[in-house]
């Protein structure tokens, strides 16, 4: 079996090229001087997304291949479809995605419906695949509040079971080992509970030794408060909607599929942000 993995410059993506290595046969990246150095020495090839012609060049000969979702942007449904084509053509056999656990046409969170979008392509490409649909990332919580430790957004009360991006990476591992046991596959990742912005806050205080809050805002504050750092709509949609998918309660369910998928279960809040 030949693999690729992408993203191997990320957290998700290095973790798993890391842990399966020397088992992985190709890293692709858009910049090889950035692309780690694993056990092994796996040939490293640069191909970005948006490029048909050199996705097709770096994927020829892959039987299985690992796409973490690229970076947002307004056109990141052509960047995934484009690339999804490319590794079609090039004859990989099975494609293992990480999608998001509301992917859906209609998804509150409104980068959830690149994510769907991007399994229609997979699912109508002829290739084998499996996907792997995380919640939102717990450790990135911190990353939401100000210089001041504020979060502020339209999240209510509703509740989140997010999940560690270790998690997420541990249960690539173990569906790259063994890929034909998951065809067909959609794994719903998240953490171990369901917890509040509130309560979030609350626990990250305690965690990282200093102050965290929350203050609720209307859709209409959050919309506002955002646009001094951007005023692109789709920028703007995508950082108001993702306390909205918090508020709706869509997100709130904790499903079993990391322990069931890693043997162990899965990272609390305060381990995802304290780390290994």
């Amino acid at each position: 079996m030949v693999l690729a993995v992408t993203g191997s410059t990320g957290h998700v993506g290095g973790r798993v090229a890391r842990a399966l290595a020397p088992a992985v046969d190709r890293l692709v990246v858009r910049d090889a001087s950035r692309a780690p150095r694993l056990d092994g020495d796996p040939e490293v090839v640069e191909a970005a997304y948006d490029d048909a012609a050199a996705s097709e060049r770096a994927l020829r000969g892959v039987d299985v291949l690992f796409m973490v979702s690229g970076a947002e942007s307004p056109v990141r449904r052509a960047q995934h479809r484009t690339f999804i084509e490319a590794a079609a053509r090039a004859g990989v056999r099975h494609l293992v995605y990480t999608s998001f656990a509301g992917a859906a046409p209609d998804a509150v969170f409104t980068l959830g419906r690149d994510h769907h979008d991007a399994e229609e392509a997979v699912r109508g490409s002829g290739m084998a695949w499996t996907f792997l649909r995380d919640s939102f990332y717990a450790d990135f919580f911190p990353m939401f509040a100000d210089e001041e430790g504020v979060i502020r957004g339209p999240a209510g009360e509703g509740r989140v079971a997010a999940v560690a991006r270790a998690d997420v990476a541990d249960v690539a591992v173990e569906v790259l080992r063994d890929p034909a046991a998951h065809t067909g596959a959609t794994y719903t990742l998240t953490g171990p509970e369901a917890f509040t912005v509130r309560e979030a806050c609350e626990r990250m205080t305690v965690a990282l030794g200093r102050p965290f809050s929350y203050v609720p805002e209307t859709l209409d504050e959050a919309y506002a408060s955002r646009r001094r750092w951007s005023t692109e709509q789709w920028q703007l949609d995508a950082w108001v909607s993702t306390y909205l998918a918090f508020a709706s309660g869509d997100l709130a369910a904790v499903s079993p599929d990391v322990e069931r998928i890693t043997g162990h279960p899965p990272r609390t809040l305060e381990q995802s942000l304290l780390g290994d």
